[in-house]
Formats: structure tokens, sequence, C-alpha cells
């Protein structure tokens, strides 16, 4: 299992994976490839690459001191494993070494398997906002912690 920085070229990939998941953020091929513009410097995709195919990603965003965990996703058939993890790991390690203090996310209130990891993450609720999510309505709760 190899964790990279994502390109452009990942883009099909990332899409691909995002639609295959029931939590995906279903964004638009646009929206993909705006985090890989020559001036997106508050962007961060990062990858999970088994076999030659990229198996899991997430996305970050932010300026100066707080960020923002976008999007996790992991393939169905590699949900268990410790990959999200993995990479959210990656990605904290890579926040605190250009000294961001702070990141942020929202989670499906339903998302039972995602907030036990965040939890173990040292996440905590710092807020929630009501009937954020659609298809289904539900809530979300945000989460934060320090780094």
């Amino acid at each position: 299992m190899l964790i990279r920085a994502a390109s452009a070229a990942d883009i099909p990939a990332l899409r691909a994976l995002d639609l295959a998941s029931p939590f995906g953020a279903r964004w638009t091929d646009s929206h993909y490839q705006s985090f890989f513009a020559p001036d997106s410097t508050r962007h961060l995709v990062v990858a999970v690459e088994a076999e030659g195919t990229i198996i899991a990603y997430l996305v970050a965003s932010g300026v100066g001191k707080e960020w923002e965990l976008e999007n996790v996703v992991v393939s169905p058939e590699h949900l268990r494993r410790g990959i999200g993890r993995a990479l959210i790991e990656e990605l904290l390690g890579r926040l605190r070494s250009e000294s961001v203090s702070r990141l942020f996310l929202e989670v499906r209130e339903s998302n039972t398997a995602a907030r036990a990891l965040y939890a173990s993450l040292g996440f905590s609720e710092t807020n929630r906002r009501t009937a954020y999510y659609s298809n289904p309505a539900e809530d979300a709760l945000v989460l934060s912690r320090t780094l």
C-alpha cells in the first residue's frame, strides 16, 4: 500500500470511488479539476494505491492555521482495514509540518463507523448542522481536533 499525493490524472479513479461510496461527496469533474489547478495552494488530495489502483483518497482544504477535511473515501471492498485511519494520520502529519493548529470535518450523524474512527483519532463534536445533508436529509455533526 502506497500513500501518495494525487494528481489530475487520478480524477477518473477518484470520481469512480466517490460514486461507489454511500458517503461520497458526489462532486463534479470540474470540482475535482479545481483541486489541481496551478493556483490551488489550499487543497491537499492524498490517495492510497494498491497494486497500481487507487483504493482510497481524501481531500482537505484550508487557509493558514485552520483546515477542513472535506472528504474521505475508501473503496467498499477495502473498508475496515485501517486505510481510512492511515490516510487521516498522513494528513495530520502533513498539516502539523505546516504548523496548522486545527482540523475540522463534517460527518453524517448516521455514519457510526466514521464517527468512531474520528473519535479514536481525537476529534470531538463542536457543532451540529440540522438537515445539512440531502438524499437522505440528515444532520451533520461538526467535529474538530487540535493539532
